[in-house]
């Protein structure tokens, strides 16, 4: 049912997701329709097509990951590149080796952009743990925001609470008058995520898919965080995904595709906004689906066949010693790692973990990428380059 309050706010509304209304202050504040949208979602033959397309690539992704060894060693990497590709989009200049290199050294302290990120895989492991005795929920959201802003950028800005002032979108240091896009105001808001909540758990039959593409969309819309909005909004359709069981394991990085097209991602947002356009968002947001998954399903196959070559490579170098395929096997966890982690993650003496280090050195798997003689930090390169990316 949907909250009188927005009921009120949007009776008169021209369009299907909403309608601007003049505020007390002045100013044009977007009152959204709530879910579902009247009238619903048009399914024409192309868009069933590509909803069909993209249901069987993300089974065959969810299926590859069951034939990974060890698949939940490998998802750490996946949920990193998510964190780095989602808080690119927001201008964070972090790269995924920075995060590598970070964690290697074991740094109290790192720079705020890597910060955030390191919040961002913090932020998508809690919501995960907490799926298993929580529902997807207003109290999970805001949990995971509190996680997300933690001692970095925005942490002055109410982490894990809704906003109680206006907040709205446009080109930095903009006014309300010139923004691209004002929400609506902190009361219709609250009332406006209690709908989507109500929605997030109605028996309706939608595909998860499609209910995915409009609840993040409508998050978006609403913005109810004054900061990362756009970074719990992903995290929100990963977290529906494997709430339902599409998903094992959160092996979709849809970021990568809405940084690779984040201006038509903004735009198509917008859209629903300003024209209705609701199948042209799921339409852009389907065939994002559909290609990161299949480009999922390839990088699970490259990096078993990665093992599998490595495996054999450091069994022939390593006879009559397991220690070798211990180290692999945690290269796959950590792929930056120090000689002194090394020998913390194998129980090994300094000079033996020393030792291994060169081996692997000598083997091509491992290459040191700080140039000095201290405080060396080493690459599993063959491991990174399958996720894109090196540091020189």
């Amino acid at each position: 049912m949907k909250s009188t309050l927005v009921r009120e706010q949007a009776k008169a509304a021209p369009g299907r997701t909403g309608r601007r209304a003049m505020q007390p202050a002045g100013y044009r504040a977007f009152i959204p329709a709530a879910l579902p949208y009247d009238p619903p979602l048009r399914y024409s033959p192309e868009l069933l097509a590509l909803l069909s397309e993209a249901d069987q690539e993300l089974a065959r992704l969810d299926a590859a990951t069951e034939f990974l060894p060890n698949p939940d060693l490998f998802v750490r990497m996946y949920v990193r590149k998510e964190a780095v590709l989602s808080s690119q989009i927001e201008g964070t200049q972090a790269s995924l080796v920075d995060v590598l290199e970070h964690e290697a050294r074991a740094a109290r302290a790192g720079a705020k952009p890597v910060t955030e990120v390191v919040n961002y895989v913090r932020a998508m492991n809690l919501g995960l743990e907490r799926l298993g005795t929580l529902p997807l929920s207003l109290r999970l959201l805001r949990e995971i925001h509190a996680e997300l802003l933690r001692s970095a950028r925005g942490s002055e800005r109410t982490p894990g609470e809704f906003r109680r002032s206006q907040n709205w979108i446009g080109p930095e240091r903009c006014t309300l008058a010139e923004a691209r896009y004002v929400p609506p105001p902190p009361d219709v808001a609250n009332a406006a995520m209690g709908d989507l909540e109500r929605f997030l758990h109605d028996d309706s039959p939608l595909p998860i898919l499609v209910r995915a593409a409009l609840v993040h969309a409508q998050f978006e819309t609403i913005h109810p965080f004054l900061d990362g909005n756009g970074r719990v909004g992903r995290l929100l359709i990963t977290f529906q995904l494997c709430a339902k069981g599409v998903l094992r394991r959160p092996m979709l990085y849809l970021s990568y595709d809405f940084k690779r097209r984040r201006q038509e991602y903004y735009d198509r947002l917008q859209a629903v906004r300003d024209t209705g356009d609701v199948e042209g968002w799921v339409w852009f947001f389907l065939e994002a689906v559909r290609d990161v998954a299949r480009e999922g399903t390839d990088t699970a196959r490259r990096i078993q066949r990665l093992r599998e070559e490595h495996r054999a490579l450091v069994s022939r170098r390593f006879k009559s010693s397991t220690t070798g395929i211990q180290l692999l096997d945690r290269l796959f966890e950590r792929p930056m790692v120090t000689v002194p982690l090394v020998q913390e993650l194998l129980g090994r003496s300094y000079p033996a973990a020393n030792d291994l280090v060169a081996s692997f050195v000598d083997l091509g798997l491992l290459r040191e990428i700080t140039g000095g003689a201290r405080h060396r930090v080493f690459q599993y390169e063959p491991y990174v380059a399958i996720f894109g990316e090196l540091k020189p």
